[in-house]
Formats: C-alpha cells, sequence, structure tokens
C-alpha cells in the first residue's frame, strides 16, 4: 500500500526521500520501498519521520500496514556493521504452504526419532545377549 499521506506530507514540508533516508540512516531506494509500501516502516521509523516532519505519525501513518513481512539478516560475512536488512511481502497462500511442509517435517522427525529408539533398543537387547 502506497503510503500516500506520509509523501504528501513529505512533500509539503520540501523534504526529498533522500533526507527521510538520511534522517533514518537508510539508503534512499530503501526508504522510496517504504514509501511504496514494498517495506514496512516500523513503529519506531514512524516516529522518527513523524518527529523530523514535525507532525503528529497518526497525520502520516496509514490505517493498514502490509501483512506477512519476512526480514532476511545476512551476516554471512561475519560484519555486524552496517547490516542490510531486505524486506520482502510474502503472499498468504505461500505462508500456509511453508507451514503445511513444515508439520510434515515435525512428523518424519518425530517417526525418524521413534525409529531410532527402536534400534537402540534392539542393539542394546542383542548387548545383552551376547554378554
Amino acid at each position: 500500500m502506497v503510503k500516500e499521506n506520509l509523501i504528501r506530507v513529505r512533500k509539503q514540508k520540501k523534504f526529498s526521500q533522500q533526507d527521510v533516508a538520511e534522517h533514518l540512516n537508510i539508503s534512499q531506494t530503501q526508504y522510496q520501498r517504504k514509501e511504496k509500501g514494498e517495506a514496512s516502516i516500523t513503529d519506531r521509523e514512524w516516529e522518527r519521520i513523524a518527529g523530523l516532519l514535525d507532525v503528529e505519525v497518526e497525520e502520516i501513518k496509514e490505517n493498514s500496514e502490509p501483512t506477512n513481512v519476512m526480514q532476511n539478516f545476512d551476516n554471512s560475512s561475519g560484519n555486524f556493521g552496517n547490516n542490510t536488512n531486505y524486506y520482502y511481502n510474502v503472499p498468504d497462500f505461500l505462508l500456509e504452504s511453508q507451514k503445511d511442509y513444515i508439520s510434515l517435517l515435525k512428523e518424519e522427525n518425530e517417526r525418524l526419532k521413534t525409529e531410532n529408539r527402536k534400534l537402540q533398543e534392539e542393539n542394546e537387547t542383542l548387548k545383552s545377549q551376547q554378554n
């Protein structure tokens, strides 16, 4: 959902996307995605933006935020400074599909644990018979 109230007030106050992005310590591209509704705006970011624009949060915040937003924290480089977060809107049907798959994996995991316990018991029985 495009943040129309935010865009309107930002332009009225003569702030660029770059100005707001710098205030939030993110890139202009990341901020642009937030205005377009492709990435969510956290409550803390809403407060900081409202402070910059000298308005109440309610004046710029839209009523409905995108749901099912997933954050990808990629620390594979081992560098925890300047970490970039990518936000993705995930369709409900994909989330449901993943939940179903997770349930199947949990069931399979329990089945394998049970099988493993039985094999261990059989192994212990065989060892005790050999002694």
